[in-house]
């Protein structure tokens, strides 16, 4: 009997339906068939049991399960030489499993198992959402909804790759059909069919993975630079009194307008204590000194921290721990305490510093109090991100880490909004999961861990910008979690201020533009006065034969290049801190515009590109202030104006096997290629990141009296 319940393998991809009766198995089944140019299997329970209705007028009995399932797979069996790509079933071995343990309490062990092995491609749960209808066969048309939940349960105690389908019979047969053809590109790629559900799970299309996969294939484009930005070559250069002058206009104007400030935060602080993890798993206590260690591995970091520890904000938390968990830490020798202090900073029985956002680690020491990341960019939105008494802060955080984010700003708003008589909104969001990106060996073929289960990986701050579509706001304020100050408050608010106020005045021309060309009124001269400031003003150029252009057309490219969103960028002069900077790139086409670029978008192969790159004037340090409406109050879909092109390909390990992931387009250059962008030079004193431990100890970062 069990042989007769043998399922035949095939490249065929099998495609079954599954759920309680009259969910549209059938119809969907058929309609999938015609889609696909295919076959479809017939429920070989309706004409047995028809039959046996007709003939004795008896319903079914436990005893026709088995016959049941044995007709049904035959029919499957024998439809596989005649299905072209795919075989649609109306029914399977799992449906009558389930209904024999619905009707009669029990499931006969040779129908559980042949329920259990026989294998689809992927298995449509069909909803209970559309109307019942009566026939011979059926006869359940109450507790539909605990039906379905049976089965649904059922399927997951199977472990089978299922997706549930709800919606009218129209809806139904557009999400499968989609839903099909993914399926197909995934196996194409690679993927099995539960790699398929998680991949749709996380909401990633199939498009998505398939561009991914030909990346890490073949790689990526290079950029290709023509020169670097500098002053009065793609950045405008303002004085303090020209500052002051924007910064007024900006205040002139706020009132009017919806400000939010946009803070990166989700990522951990491993890279800040990168060197001294290295030192607690390397270093030989009892076998070297310290200073044994720091020669041998040329270590230039651990001395400075050693020397200036109790500069830090965090020390003396971290010593009065210290102290209490390692009873005889006063009696050991200075090396052995040092070492102490360090594990105990980093340790996750204890402050677990590394592995912690960087938003609320100690950052600065004041008289009365500590205060994190987190609290200074709290203070920050007071001075340049408040309209109406009111100041609107957005943190993108790992989930898990919220409630830290909370607790800090629970315990500190009421004090900053006391002192201001300012109300300030916090709110987060999480990088959503549909931007992860997938990982291959260095075979090619998709990465899978010691489960057998394939990696995704975060897509990098590129996936912001999905973050960054979804807000509401006239004007956002973009900063990094860790580029904040003890000192010049005032100074750093001059010029973000400053910065607003040259986005706005470059908007307003911008808009006044955009409604001359929707004018029916608007005259040769209007246009030829919007394409020279294109030119000469956002740096764009236009195309050489757009004087033989019809009006029609010239309005129409012209409306093309400003109705984008705008940035104004923030630069610093380049003191050889590592990262992108401003460069004029030439696209495909030859047209050259102004790009944030990184260095591992060039090609290092190329002498003039590398010379290029490293002659580079001002460095990027993530001070942007953004326009994200046209001249009708609309918000753009930002996730229009993303050069797919220009990711990255980053080379990984994980457990010791090696694999290359894509990572997204950068927030600040890729994922805003196609914005208009302004880059604007600002002083050193506003950029003040930490990317290790020991910038805490840099001026900005240390008390005025120290």
């Amino acid at each position: 009997m069990e042989e007769n319940l043998k399922q035949l393998q095939s490249e065929i991809i099998k495609i079954a339906m599954y759920g309680p009766e009259s969910t549209g198995k059938t119809t969907l089944a058929s309609q999938l068939a015609e889609v696909f140019n295919t076959i479809w299997i017939p429920e070989f329970a309706r004409d047995y049991l028809q039959d046996k209705w007709d003939l004795k007028q008896e319903i079914c009995s436990q005893e026709d399960l088995i016959p049941i399932a044995i007709g049904q797979i035959k029919l499957e069996n024998e439809a596989l030489s005649q299905a072209t790509k795919f075989l649609f079933c109306d029914t399977n071995s799992l449906v009558t499993k389930v209904f024999s343990d619905i009707y009669y309490n029990s499931c006969d062990p040779i129908l559980d198992q042949a329920a259990l092995v026989h294998d689809y491609d992927l298995i449509f749960l069909t909803d209970v959402d559309i109307k019942w209808e009566p026939d011979d066969i059926r006869d359940k048309p109450d507790d539909r909804e605990t039906t379905f939940a049976t089965f649904e349960k059922t399927i997951k105690q199977f472990k089978k790759p299922y997706i549930k389908l709800s919606g009218n019979k129209e809806e139904r047969l557009e999400k499968a059909t989609k839903i099909i053809n993914d399926l197909a590109k995934a196996k194409q790629l690679g993927f099995n069919s539960y790699d398929f559900i998680e991949i749709y799970n996380r909401k990633i299309n199939a498009e998505t993975i398939e561009f991914q996969f030909n990346i890490l294939k073949n790689g990526i484009p290079k950029i290709n630079l023509d020169r670097t930005a500098t002053i009065n070559d793609g950045i405008i250069i303002i004085s303090k009194e020209e500052a002051t002058y924007f910064s007024n206009y900006f205040d002139q104007k706020k009132e009017n307008l919806k400000l939010k400030k946009f803070v990166p935060a989700s990522g951990a602080a491993s890279r800040m204590f990168k060197f001294l993890n290295e030192f607690l798993n390397e270093f030989k206590l009892g076998e070297e000194s310290i200073n044994a260690y720091i020669n041998r591995k040329k270590e230039k970091n651990l001395p400075v921290f050693l020397v200036a520890k109790e500069k830090f904000p965090f020390y003396n938390d971290i010593l009065k721990v210290a102290k209490a968990s390692l009873p005889d830490f006063d009696s050991w020798e200075k090396d052995t305490r040092d070492f102490g202090f360090i594990k105990t900073m980093l340790s996750n029985n204890h402050f677990d510093y590394a592995n912690k956002p960087k938003g609320i680690l100690p950052f600065h020491q004041y008289k009365s109090h500590v205060a994190s990341a987190i609290e200074e960019h709290l203070k920050e939105c007071l001075y340049y991100a408040t309209s109406n008494a009111k100041s609107h802060l957005h943190f993108t955080v790992s989930e898990e880490h919220q409630k830290s984010f909370e607790s800090i700003i629970n315990d500190v708003k009421p004090r900053l909004e006391n002192s201001s008589n300012v109300a300030i909104e916090v709110k987060y969001s999480y990088q959503n999961k549909s931007t992860d990106v997938i990982a291959v060996d260095i075979d090619g073929n998709p990465f899978r861990d010691e489960n057998n289960q394939i990696l995704f990986r975060p897509g990098g701050h590129g996936a912001l910008i999905e973050n960054l579509n979804n807000l509401n706001a006239d004007i956002i304020f973009i900063k990094n979690i860790d580029n904040v100050i003890q000192n010049h408050a005032d100074e750093i608010a001059l010029y973000k201020k400053a910065l607003a106020g040259v986005l706005i005045q470059y908007q307003e021309v911008i808009f006044r533009f955009m409604k001359i060309l929707n004018s029916q009124t608007i005259s040769n001269e209007e246009i030829a006065e919007i394409a020279d400031y294109i030119k000469s003003k956002l740096n764009i150029s236009i195309k050489p034969d757009f004087v033989k252009y019809t009006k029609e057309s010239k309005v129409e490219h012209l409306q093309t290049i400003l109705s984008r969103p705008i940035r104004v960028c923030g630069m610093v002069k380049n003191e050889g801190e590592p990262g992108g900077g401003p460069f004029w790139v030439i696209d495909k086409k030859g047209k050259t515009f102004l790009q944030i670029i990184e260095s591992s978008q060039i090609d290092t192969k190329d002498e003039n590109q590398i010379k290029i790159f490293e002659s580079a004037t001002h460095f990027n340090p993530v001070d942007l202030v953004c326009g994200i409406k046209d001249y009708n109050g609309q918000k753009f879909d930002l996730t229009k104006y993303i050069d797919a092109n220009s990711g990255f390909v980053v080379e990984k390990n994980k457990n010791g096997k090696p694999y290359n992931a894509f990572e997204l387009p950068g927030l600040w250059n890729g994922a805003m290629a196609k914005w208009l962008t302004i880059f604007v030079e600002v002083p050193l004193i506003t950029f003040n990141p930490v990317k290790t431990v020991n910038d805490l100890l840099k001026p900005a970062h240390q008390p005025i009296d120290q």
